[in-house]
């Protein structure tokens, strides 16, 4: 059974304070519910990774970056590295989100390079992949997110795709109040567990959780994750309020 996944992506936000109040409010607020089969995940901004992750070791929340570089050491000003993640202890890392894409100039053939430092590493990748507004105007979006996926992720060998969590985020709905309606995520989302079946095999397909990130709110988190190959959203503003982050959480 695939896991259900609720993952807070706190980008540049929280100082230090604002960081550990935030991770002691979901602690506290979700440690008597019933999450046998959810994960949640929350991911602070590097200079306070450390320290949420020693907060959170003995809960049920855990803790991911937001990006890493995919080479394992060098003259790279600025950036972190696997074996900087793997020595505090983080298990998880953020790639490929559509902000890294259009700020960072990420393309697909660097992001493929920062998959296998991760796999390589033993990091579960929380893998980021989406359309813009103009390329749904013109039906362009299933090619789009196609291409993503195969360009990034299918050098991977069938073994390996157990550390991949997929997570479908129209640019078009990221932090603009625009939502994909129930019925485009899980059309999407078949489309792209059907990538998967075609390429990896059926097993693998089905065992892969595929996440909607764009505007989740719990006002709109228990119809979206209610569809059959939605398994969880990765939650940009709303990650940012505890209550909003468990409301969430609640809606599985």
């Amino acid at each position: 059974m695939r896991k259900k996944i609720v993952a807070g992506n706190w980008k540049m936000n929280n100082d230090l304070d604002a960081s550990i109040e935030l991770v002691h409010d979901i602690i506290l607020n979700i440690e008597n519910l019933a999450l046998d089969n959810t994960r949640v995940i929350v991911a602070p901004t590097f200079v306070n990774l450390h320290v949420v992750n020693e907060i959170t070791a003995h809960s049920r929340v855990e803790v991911a970056a937001q990006n890493m570089h995919q080479a394992t050491s060098g003259a790279f000003t600025g950036e972190i590295s696997a074996p900087m993640l793997n020595n505090i202890n983080i298990n998880t890392v953020i790639l490929g989100h559509s902000e890294r894409r259009t700020y960072f100039g990420e393309t697909d053939e660097k992001l493929a390079l920062k998959v296998a430092t991760a796999i390589a590493h033993d990091l579960d990748v929380l893998f980021c992949f989406g359309e813009q507004l103009e390329d749904r105007k013109t039906n362009n979006h299933f090619k789009v997110v196609e291409t993503q996926i195969k360009n990034a992720l299918f050098h991977i060998q069938p073994s390996d795709f157990g550390l991949i969590t997929l997570a479908y985020e129209p640019v078009w709905a990221i932090g603009t109040g625009e939502t994909a309606s129930p019925e485009q995520a899980q059309e999407m989302h078949a489309f792209i567990r059907g990538l998967i079946k075609n390429h990896f095999g059926n097993e693998i397909a089905e065992n892969t959780s595929i996440l909607y990130g764009g505007s989740v709110k719990p006002a709109n988190a228990k119809e979206i994750f209610s569809k059959p190959d939605v398994d969880g959203g990765l939650i940009g503003g709303a990650a940012l309020k505890a209550d909003d982050f468990v409301a969430i959480v609640k809606a599985f």
